[in-house]
């Protein structure tokens, strides 16, 4: 089953970021994630969202998206996000309706 990697970025150094995203893109890809979301406009209709650049991300499971996210692979990316941001981030299990 699918699972989901929402994360909300608010970018601090838009060079360091800049390279992580160049650098992430190909890597998600070996890893047989894709976006679904990538920034873009947002419209709250309920609420209130203090939200920056919001990404959704899919992965075959929440097990390829844990492995990914704990995986040497991305560690340096983990650390360039994690310095050039402040992010929160969350993996969510997609819905099975069998």
């Amino acid at each position: 089953m699918p699972a989901y990697v929402i994360v909300d970025i608010d970018v601090k150094d838009r060079d360091g970021f800049a390279r992580y995203v160049q650098e992430v893109a190909p890597m998600l890809s070996r890893w047989g994630a894709r976006y679904l979301v990538r920034g873009g406009g947002v419209e709250v209709l309920e609420g209130e969202w203090d939200h920056h650049t919001v990404v959704i991300l899919e992965f075959p499971s929440r097990a390829v998206a844990e492995e990914f996210y704990a995986s040497e692979e991305y560690a340096p990316l983990l650390e360039l996000r994690l310095d050039s941001t402040d992010s929160m981030l969350a993996i969510l299990e997609g819905y099975d309706a069998g």
